[in-house]
């Protein structure tokens, strides 16, 4: 990357292809062979013209693999959080039978050991409050953060992640509640050991440094497969950390649904100044996660912002800001988020359409993606949508069809990613090489 000096002067644009240039030839890369080499440029090639609005060779595909590579290989996914070496194998198992344009790591597989050390709360897993073989996780929704407690997080989010948050979804961490604040005020660092002297908080950290070994192993792991996999040739897409919409953040995180919807009537002042008080974390945090990866995207999940969850005035009010002030950061940054909009997103197009143009990567769950190219295909790149429902039930005829379809629709012009609604757990693997094949035969550019 470029100095600090001369990156403060330069444009979002220019920031993004300096971030370009080290996608396309990764420092300290050796890999396996010249074609594997040739194979990774023309697959990160195809994916920056896509981003830029412009037609690659073919229209670039993102698998919706989700944790299927665990059950490809013929392990659960309870096995895959217990076992690294098992981890390793069914994901490498995967990019090689199915030579995918771009690879996503196991980096959502939770390390069970980890999160079985220090009594996590906020998912049950295989074995932990779902059977065995359940393929996915079930996030546990709470009030971690109570109605009056607002201006707590407001003043030190810091400070009530660790002596509040921490203690109410990890219960080998309840005892960081005795640690001294986390403030200015307390200058001498002998009241803060003091704090930590207590026995109690003493085996929090003893605990917090015996998962910290654990996940070190996890981390080697992973990182082991991704390793091999971009030697081998195969692009990272969006590795290149992940970020959210504040709204989202304070919603599922914090206060749950039920309590986000009475804040909203009840004190959006206080959700509003939330709001705003978390845009410039979340992007400083996307940032330096981005900085320890190759590939520049953003992954960006939302979850609370469709139209069933709320009207079109409350998304301009509560989430739209915030989202596009997170976005804006992260551009100008010369990162491209990737908004993956969960739920139906149709009566949003307009409003999410203000942002620069060719800066960003819309994906969608559920769109008449018709109408999405029609308003966003001069602006941003569109990516999506075949049903998850329709890859794990039904055949790679079928899907193929599918797949030709939304080519038809959204590829003209250059602009668009082939992928799936959402990400799978189970189904047919063949259904999977049915949406690369139809993206070899029909999304060619002449």
């Amino acid at each position: 990357m470029v100095n600090e000096k001369k990156w403060a002067v330069m444009t979002w644009e220019e920031r993004r292809e300096e971030r370009f240039r080290r996608w396309l030839s990764p420092p300290d890369v050796k890999f396996v062979s010249a074609g594997a080499e040739n194979a990774y440029k023309a697959r990160v090639t195809r994916f920056i013209k896509a981003i830029k609005l412009e037609k690659p060779d073919r229209v670039p595909v993102l698998l919706p693999a989700g944790y299927l590579p665990a059950s490809y290989a013929g392990y659960s996914l309870g096995q895959v959080m217990y076992d690294y070496d098992k981890l390793a194998n069914a994901w490498l198992k995967f990019v090689h039978d199915f030579q995918p344009d771009s690879f996503d790591g196991p980096g959502l597989v939770y390390p069970g050991r980890v999160i079985e050390k220090i009594g996590h709360k906020l998912h049950h897993w295989p074995g932990h409050g779902l059977p065995d073989n359940a393929p996915i996780y079930q996030y546990v929704e709470g009030e971690y953060m109570k109605a009056d407690e607002y201006d707590d997080f407001i003043q030190n989010p810091t400070d009530f992640w660790m002596r509040v948050f921490l203690p109410r979804t990890a219960s080998a961490f309840e005892a960081f509640q005795y640690l001294a604040p986390f403030n200015l005020v307390l200058t001498n660092p002998l009241g803060y050991i003091a704090s930590v002297s207590r026995p109690e908080v003493m085996k929090a950290f003893e605990t917090l440094l015996d998962a910290a070994r654990e996940i070190g192993k996890w981390r080697e792991a992973v990182g082991k497969v991704s390793r091999h996999a971009l030697e081998e040739g195969y692009a990272s897409f969006s590795g290149g950390g992940m970020a959210g919409a504040p709204f989202d953040n304070l919603a599922d995180v914090l206060r749950g649904t039920h309590g986000i919807v009475m804040d909203m009537y009840r004190q959006p002042d206080k959700v509003l100044e939330t709001i705003d008080k978390m845009v410039p974390l979340v992007v400083k945090t996307a940032v330096k996660m981005a900085e320890n990866s190759i590939s520049p995207v953003i992954s960006m999940p939302l979850h609370k912002g469709d139209k069933t969850f709320m009207s079109q005035k409350q998304f301009e009010t509560f989430y739209w800001p915030g989202l596009r002030a997170v976005l804006m950061g992260l551009i100008n940054e010369g990162l491209v988020p990737m908004p993956f909009a969960e739920g139906d997103y149709e009566p949003r197009l307009e409003t999410i359409a203000d942002l620069p143009r060719a800066s960003v990567v819309w994906y969608f769950e559920h769109m008449d993606m018709a109408k999405a190219k029609n308003v966003l295909g001069d602006v941003s790149c569109i990516a999506g949508n075949v049903p998850a429902s329709l890859l794990v039930t039904s055949t790679p005829q079928v899907v193929k069809e599918a797949c030709r379809k939304l080519i038809e629709v959204c590829g003209p012009g250059g602009g668009y990613i082939l992928t799936g609604g959402a990400g799978i757990s189970k189904g047919n693997p063949d259904n999977l090489h049915a949406m690369m094949d139809a993206a070899k035969e029909y999304g060619v550019y002449t």
